[in-house]
């Protein structure tokens, strides 16, 4: 049994999808005193300071899993949350069309290990077509995602090709982390 430090629908999906035994406890980090314009330290970043954020309040009783995820557009340029409908539309905006990376850092921490991986899932997009990310802004379903993006949902029909896991772009490489599981449980 692992604790999931993550409030996120998606990753404890994919942890079930896999057979991973959890309990969810999030772990609060304010992600926006982190200064980079990289995505991939950005999310290593992110994801080390949930961890320890988490053992400050959980211990290591229980492995502990944070991890975080953004999108880089073509340019590098990191799309984080959209704030709101105005800026989501901005962000998915910038993927129409377009090739983006979807970059997750994961920290998995036990009593004797500690494993960290950042990895990135590559897809080009299709145009999106207005009334489609009309109706995907207005069902809100955009909110909390990085970028905005749902690749298993909104985003799916406009996939070009995909380079990488789709669970990295859900927000947890969980076949990298699968291994170091193993080790431990």
């Amino acid at each position: 049994m692992i604790c999931l430090c993550s409030a996120s629908d998606s990753r404890a999906l994919l942890l079930r999808k896999f057979s991973v035994s959890f309990v969810q406890k999030p772990a609060d980090f304010d992600e926006d005193r982190i200064i980079t314009s990289v995505a991939k330290d950005f999310v290593y970043q992110a994801s080390k300071g949930k961890l320890e954020a988490a053992q400050k309040l959980y211990g290591l009783d229980m492995p502990l899993l944070c991890a975080d995820s953004v999108i880089a557009a073509s340019d590098g340029t990191i799309l984080r949350k959209a704030k709101n409908v105005e800026d989501a539309r901005r962000i998915l905006k910038l993927q129409s069309g377009s090739t983006i990376s979807i970059v997750s850092g994961l920290h998995y921490k036990t009593q004797k290990m500690l494993f960290v991986d950042v990895s990135a899932t590559h897809y080009r997009f299709a145009p999106f077509e207005e009334n489609d990310l009309e109706a995907y802004l207005e069902s809100g379903l955009w909110q909390g995602k990085a970028g905005g993006c749902m690749v298993e949902g909104f985003c799916r029909k406009y996939i070009l090709s995909v380079n990488g896991y789709e669970s990295t772009a859900m927000g947890l490489q969980v076949e990298t982390l699968l291994p170091w599981l193993e080790q431990e449980l």
